[in-house]
């Protein structure tokens, strides 16, 4: 069983990261809680997951009694609670620091101390009441604990102000990088919001609101102006134009008619369309987007890894620096000056909280897997964005890929007493089961210029050989279809041609028969694609293919790439992605995600495109262009280069400057001040510098 929540009151990361290993020590659980998201996901495998579900919510009550566990799918609760939460705490932080300036201008001493501690236990109380909780069930390097024991030691040896101050600006940073964080969360939640609630179920007079799961296909839904597609259909009756941008980030407006495929998630922007329903709910290209991004930003990079394995050993080593700083000094000077070296101790323990880095590097990714779909790309998840990148090789299919995929057929040429029609007819009755792009444009041929249907009566022992050809008996003549080599494979004598097309070689009783030649127009997207992948900063850029060469090396030479393997067979291109991997390279393999699964699955990034809504593609590819354009795979690296550079950024800055901060603080250089700096400020620094991920 699997459950989704939202937990409220959760406001350290690395509280976060401490409760899901807590939850993930029952057996039969595995959790996944994400500070960036608040929502924890669980997957129960065991006799009763009703009772594990308690046992799960009992933990959570364990670890803090304040975090509030609300079912994610009810969304009024969770906005209204967040609401109410963020309130509080401004008019709480308000209200102390009226409280503090009111102490400062007080001259009584007993009563400006008595106003500071009021001060004090206001913006502090939650904060010292969740260390108590956890000091109690034995946890305790978490930032509770570490705020309270260094403000309550500062209240101790007389720092009044600086005690207050500490909280009251821990406090404020907490609500700014709530903020900031819930920028970033927006931005996932506007994405998942493109699905449409509901459908106008047509019955040939009048249409009724209905939700999608009551909407079957084949039936007729209304989409009215301004509304959603609610599901993959087919219009049958009206022209309007659809706002796409959703889907694939582009703002371009799409025209439709009776007889156009329309996708959910895309926007009716002038008439009312009459469509037939062709795909359910869950089957639907919308629903799809939504499952991919909600998963992507659930998964986790190596360096988020890093950091959670880096702050465990982090933070109990500066507790002990700071034990070691409060009493072995005092001890070679007879303790005189005990209360200057506790102060630094103090000091200490207010910069050793690691969430900087806990908060930014999961955020990086989170805000990144955004911008990705706002601009009509899906990532699967951080460890992808990772990988992309250090692509440093990319090599593209074809068909569909570089080239549009709307293929026509330039020439017919016959050999002996065979006729140009029957040239045709057989090759049309030969890739009658294929779904191959280049199959569907002659059959489209054939009907157009014979105008007659196909009779599966007349083809028997039929026989596809994958990247070569089909051998059948058609009109009672055994026959061969198929690329050069299939037909010298079969002991045919014929001489090749050199078109810059793809030949299509046909073989009847034996005797070579003629040849069709097909081609096919180069994206105009993908004319500089050499030029934007040098600038993203790829070294090897190829060209692999199951077309003869020289089809393959006239896009080659227009789209100016060097290395062009052509005549390749499904495994043929594995075996040379897996050599480029064994030479120590990255490789991202492009492909239309329909015949090139085996490859997409193979790369290190398999990026599939051009077919949007493709099952194949989504199953198999790592990262899903939602457009037809191959200039989007030199953008792709480019964002993941850029987020990775944040990622160490956050990652070297918030060490850099604790670490500065901390021999500082030692050695007497520094106070309480830069100490909050170093905690609150480095937090929201890097959160910030997070944020820089969302931009395109």
């Amino acid at each position: 069983m699997e459950y989704k929540f939202k937990l409220l009151k959760i406001h350290c990361a690395g509280c976060a990261l401490a409760l899901e290993q807590n939850i993930n020590q029952i057996e039969g659980v595995t959790a996944e809680l994400s500070f960036v998201t608040k929502v924890l996901k669980l997957k129960i495998e065991t006799e009763k997951p009703a009772e594990t579900l308690t046992q799960v919510k009992l933990v959570i009550n364990k670890f803090d009694h304040s975090i509030e566990i609300l079912d994610y799918a009810d969304e009024e609760e969770i906005a209204e609670k967040e609401k109410k939460e963020k309130n509080f705490k401004i008019i709480k932080l308000a209200v102390s620091f009226v409280v503090l300036l009111l102490a400062l201008v007080i001259p009584v001493k007993w009563l400006k101390i008595s106003i500071f501690l009021l001060d004090y236990l206001l913006v502090s109380y939650g904060t010292l009441l969740k260390a108590g909780r956890n000091l109690i069930n034995g946890k305790v390097f978490d930032e509770n604990f570490l705020m309270s024991i260094a403000s309550l030691g500062a209240f101790v040896i007389g720092e009044y102000l600086e005690a207050v101050m500490v909280m009251w600006l821990y406090g404020v940073g907490e609500i700014l990088e709530e903020l900031a964080v819930n920028k970033s969360r927006r931005t996932i939640s506007s994405l998942l919001e493109i699905k449409q609630p509901y459908a106008n179920l047509y019955d040939g007079e009048s249409d009724k609101k209905v939700e999608l799961s009551a909407v079957s296909v084949g039936d007729l839904i209304v989409i009215k102006p301004g509304e959603r597609v609610p599901l993959d259909s087919i219009v049958t009756s009206g022209t309007s134009y659809l706002d796409v941008s959703a889907l694939t980030g582009e703002s371009r407006e799409q025209v439709v008619t009776t007889g156009d495929h329309i996708l959910s998630g895309s926007i009716n922007g002038a008439s009312v369309l009459i469509a037939k329903v062709e795909k359910l709910e869950s089957e639907s290209v919308v629903s799809k987007i939504v499952e991919l991004v909600e998963k992507a930003t659930e998964t986790k990079a190596k360096s988020e890894r890093f950091i959670s394995k880096f702050s465990k050993y982090y933070t109990p080593t500066v507790i002990a620096l700071a034990v070691i700083i409060m009493f072995v000094p005092p001890i070679f000077s007879g303790y005189s000056n005990f209360s200057t070296y506790a102060y630094r101790a103090l000091c200490f323990l207010v910069v050793s909280c690691p969430c900087a880095l806990v908060i930014s590097v999961p955020l990086t990714y989170f805000a990144s897997i955004g911008s990705f779909a706002r601009n009509g790309i899906v990532v699967k998840g951080a460890s992808f964005v990772e990988a992309l990148a250090k692509v440093n090789t990319v090599i593209f299919d074809k068909t569909g890929t570089l080239t549009k995929g709307d293929f026509e057929i330039t020439e017919i040429s016959v050999q002996g007493e065979h006729t140009e029609d029957e040239i045709l007819e057989t090759v049309a009755y030969a890739e009658s089961f294929s779904n191959h792009r280049i199959a569907k444009s002659i059959l489209e041929k054939y009907k157009e210029k014979i105008n007659k249907p196909i009779n599966s009566a007349w083809i028997t022992d039929y026989t596809e050989v994958a990247g070569k050809g089909v051998k059948a008996n058609i009109f009672m003549q055994d026959t061969l279809v198929g690329n050069a080599k299939f037909l010298k494979e079969n002991g045919i004598k014929f001489y090749e041609v050199g078109r810059s097309g793809t030949v299509v070689y046909v073989a009847i009783s034996g005797e070579y028969a003629g040849y069709i030649v097909i081609e096919d127009k180069i994206k105009r997207d993908a004319l500089n694609i050499v030029k934007h992948l040098k600038n993203a900063g790829v070294e090897d850029i190829c060209l692999s293919t199951g077309d003869e060469e020289n089809s393959a090396r006239a896009v080659c030479s227009k789209l100016g790439i060097k290395n062009c393997y052509f005549g390749l067979l499904p495994e043929d291109k594995v075996s040379i992605i897996t050599d480029k991997v064994q030479e120590g390279r990255t490789v991202a393999f492009v492909g239309d995600g329909i015949n090139d699964a085996p490859s997409l699955a193979n790369a290190n990034v398999g990026i599939s495109m051009g077919e949007l809504g493709s099952d194949i593609a989504v199953q198999a590819s790592d990262v899903v262009i939602m457009t037809d354009e191959p200039s989007k795979v030199a953008y792709a690296i480019k964002k993941a280069k850029k987020t990775h550079k944040i990622v160490l950024e956050n990652i070297i800055g918030s060490i850099g400057i604790k670490v500065a901060i901390l021999i500082l603080i030692g050695f007497g250089f520094s106070g309480m001040w830069l100490a909050v700096f170093a905690d609150v400020g480095v937090n929201l620094i890097a959160v910030i510098n997070s944020l820089r991920a969302m931009l395109k």
